[in-house]
């Protein structure tokens, strides 16, 4: 079984694909909460990950492209299905960048194209045509995890793009830049905004600002796995890792204690140990809301940010690794990392 890349942001604009005024869902093995229904909109895609969906309805989508140790990830331009139609076949799509190495997160900020690759972070210039885009390492080298950085986030305001790195630990201590949140802005200068964070994959903003963040705990800490969770970041936070895990568990093997942790940001929700949380939005259908793919339980589920600690609600279950979200309109566009496709869940009354 291939493991979840971790990585990629979204547009929120409309795309042209929709469900129908039915309720259930329409795909084999995936069910979904009462009130809601779900289709496919595209197929053929080759383990995608971040997309996002441009003015025009098109969707730009990051691929994996096989083996994620392969080098053969791609940026795609694929056309999404009109109302009634057939899905779209991606693998009919335009190459814009292709041999990336472990392309995990895509976005369009400042007139340019950015992915993040395994651990560099590039741009090139964008126009959304069918051109091919060439690519220039705007950071290299990035302190990561061994296996990828997490999903590119533009801030509401224009003026940046977040993204992280990912926590590596390495002789006993934590390697230098990595666990951090950080922005960069069109300047290419990056900022801090938050460190202590195992890996700090995905990220939204909800309409107040705030700014809510998913962590990967990815590991064990005093011999027991830590709970992946869902917590809201201010700029300056120390989320704790590898002192403090989960919802604020002190790792005595790394000096964290019950003083310390007690400082740190709590979660909002946890989701258990390796539910590898890949992707959050905010509910079209209801700001209160927020929704989580969960790339190993094969969900997304619903948390209600008014509610810290209660427990998340399943939407979506038996998807074939959920792995990223991306709202147009008034519909969830979920794309599935291991069959290729990205479906299109609404509420519907």
């Amino acid at each position: 079984m291939r493991r979840p890349i971790v990585g990629l942001a979204a547009l929120a604009i409309t795309a042209s694909a929709c469900v129908s005024d039915s309720t259930g869902s329409s795909i084999e093995g995936i069910t979904v909460a009462d009130g809601f229904g779900l289709e496919e909109a595209v197929v053929g895609l080759d383990g995608p990950t971040q997309f996002a969906v441009l003015d025009d309805g098109r969707l730009l989508v990051a691929e994996i492209g096989g083996d994620e140790n392969d080098e053969a990830g791609r940026i795609t331009l694929v056309d999404a299905a009109e109302p009634g139609g057939s899905p779209q076949d991606g693998s009919s799509g335009t190459i814009l960048v292709d041999n990336l190495d472990k392309p995990t997160g895509v976005a369009v900020f400042d007139e340019r194209l950015w992915v993040m690759e395994r651990n560099t972070l590039s741009a090139g210039d964008f126009a959304a045509t069918t051109d091919p885009v060439e690519l220039t390492a705007v950071a290299s080298d990035l302190p990561f995890n061994g296996r990828s950085e997490g999903t590119l986030t533009p801030t509401p305001d224009g003026d940046a793009l977040l993204f992280n790195t990912s926590g590596r630990i390495r002789d006993g201590d934590v390697v230098e830049g990595s666990g951090e949140l950080r922005a960069i802005n069109t300047a290419n200068e990056e900022t801090v905004i938050a460190t202590g964070l195992k890996h700090g994959y995905a990220h939204v903003f909800d309409a107040s600002g705030q700014l809510w963040v998913t962590e990967v705990s990815d590991g064990d800490f005093d011999g027991e796995p830590a709970t992946d969770e869902l917590v809201a970041v201010t700029p300056g936070d120390n989320l704790g890792w590898p002192m403090c895990v989960g919802d604020n568990r002190p790792v005595a093997e790394r000096g964290g204690t019950a003083e310390s942790c007690a400082a740190v940001p709590p979660s909002l929700a946890t989701f258990g140990p390796r539910a590898t949380p890949t992707s959050v939005v905010v509910a079209p259908w209801d700001d209160d809301t927020l929704l989580v793919a969960l790339w190993v339980t094969n969900e997304v589920v619903a948390v209600d940010k008014q509610t810290p600690g209660a427990t998340p609600i399943p939407i979506v279950s038996g998807a074939s690794r959920p792995q990223h979200l991306v709202v147009s309109g008034d519909q969830v566009l979920i794309s599935e990392y291991e069959t290729g496709r990205i479906l299109v869940l609404a509420a519907v009354s």
